[in-house]
């Protein structure tokens, strides 16, 4: 099992102003259903194959949690990298 954790700076106030645009960020990383999302309230839950995470967003920054298990653990440096790209997309 491997855990990651992504922190990007923001200068958006709310989860609310980069709810729209991290949807469409994590679909364009993340094509064909690779990555589900459900929002509850102000937190994404994120899971796939052998994946399940969170992005919330804390204090002036996007944070993303996961915990990765086969097989999503052997593509670890992959998902961070487009998971990364997603988030730093959106921050503004």
């Amino acid at each position: 099992m491997a855990d990651l954790v992504i922190e990007v700076p923001t200068s958006k106030g709310s989860m609310a102003e980069l709810r729209p645009s991290l949807d469409a960020a994590l679909a364009a990383q993340f094509p064909g259903g690779m990555l589900q999302r459900r929002w509850e309230g102000d937190v994404l839950h994120v899971w796939g194959p052998g994946a399940k995470g969170t992005v919330t967003y804390e204090s002036g920054r996007l944070v993303g949690r996961a915990e990765l298990g086969p097989p999503a653990s052997l593509m670890k440096g992959l998902i961070e990298q487009k998971m990364a790209a997603a988030m730093r997309q959106v921050v503004g």
